[in-house]
């Protein structure tokens, strides 16, 4: 009796631990699946977060991937210098590929007695200077010597300097701003693209930088700085170029004005001599013996006028500072002329 007691006893208190064991249970299920759904609900989130910010990435790299630019022309590209490849010519001219200039007879500093500075431009509209204006083509390229001076320059065998800063050759000036400043600034425009839509229907464009041809008439004067000396070792007189800029014409373009000229450049002569040399200047009444163009600015066989000189001029000014009538300016300069001359005739005693 007492065993059957005690085993019902057992069996009363097997079911209440197991009943116990059943609550304990039960909320810790709950708050174990509780968390399982939140993170599966931040993980979704997390997801869909992921994938906006991918295709916004990727919306991004498409906006920002750089758009391929044709590249700008060469405004000088039709005036490089092309070689014959027969012998364009009835003889064998290799004179010109020697010729070298003459060195200048060195003038000590206590023989130069007198010493004063002329600017004077030169006007290739005038008769006597239509050699400036010679435009064929031979072997050393385009003879217009404002292409002769680019070309020199884009060869490196000259150096360029700003004339907006001075004309003392202090500050060297890179080809592009010479390109810049000939033939403006580039302009970029989309154009159709007829390599990826040669029909057009697709409407494919292409961003394209338009840059003008250069036209060499727009170059009708140039600027020459030269000091004319006397040494009195050897009683001479002698006039030495420094430098040579081209003036570039500004006009304006809604009413054809012409508003006056401006310095592209400044070359310095001396460096400019040996590729002057080898360069023939035009002579249309004896073309089998032509002069170089260093012979001819030596030589003095071209026409000007004075604009500045150091004669009498302490405030450093331009005739046309002082004069404003376009006449008297040449008797001006006429007259600064004659003081040089008469100051080396009045040397001699006849």
């Amino acid at each position: 009796m007492k065993f059957h007691l005690a085993k019902y006893v057992l069996l009363v208190a097997a079911f209440g631990l197991a009943v116990t064991v059943a609550d304990a249970q039960t909320p810790t299920r709950k708050k174990t699946t509780r968390p399982k759904g939140t993170t599966a609900k931040k993980a979704t989130t997390k997801k869909t977060n992921t994938k906006v910010s991918n295709a916004n990435l990727d919306a991004q790299a498409k906006d920002t991937t750089p758009v391929a630019v044709a590249p700008a022309k060469d405004p000088l590209e039709q005036f490089k210098p092309l070689k014959s490849l027969r012998n364009d010519a009835a003889i064998e001219r290799n004179l010109v590929k020697e010729r070298t200039p003459l060195a200048y007879e060195h003038i000590r500093e206590d023989d130069a007695w007198y010493r004063q500075r002329v600017w004077r431009e030169i006007d290739i509209r005038e008769k006597m200077n239509l050699p400036f204006r010679y435009a064929a083509d031979e072997d050393n390229g385009n003879q217009r010597f404002i292409i002769i001076l680019l070309n020199a320059i884009r060869s490196g065998e000259v150096s360029a300097f700003d004339p907006t800063v001075d004309d003392r050759f202090t500050t060297p000036l890179a080809m592009d701003k010479i390109l810049s400043t000939i033939v403006g600034k580039s302009d970029t425009l989309d154009v159709p693209d007829f390599d990826k839509d040669p029909t057009g229907i697709k409407g494919i464009m292409t961003k394209k930088i338009i840059t003008r041809d250069f036209n060499p008439d727009q170059v009708e004067k140039f600027r020459i700085k030269e000091e004319w000396v006397f040494d009195k070792e050897s009683s001479r007189m002698y006039a030495r170029i420094l430098g040579i800029a081209p003036l570039k014409t500004i006009v304006d373009e809604s009413s054809g004005t012409v508003l006056g000229e401006s310095p592209i450049f400044w070359v310095y002569y001396p460096d400019l001599r040996p590729i002057l040399a080898k360069f023939e200047a035009y002579n249309g009444k004896n073309f089998g013996a032509r002069m170089s163009w260093e012979e001819l600015f030596e030589s003095r066989f071209f026409s000007s006028y004075v604009t500045k000189s150091t004669i009498e001029n302490p405030y450093n000014m331009t005739i046309s500072g002082y004069i404003k009538d376009p006449i008297l300016r040449l008797l001006e300069g006429d007259n600064i002329k004659n003081k040089i001359f008469n100051f080396e005739q009045d040397l001699w005693s006849y």
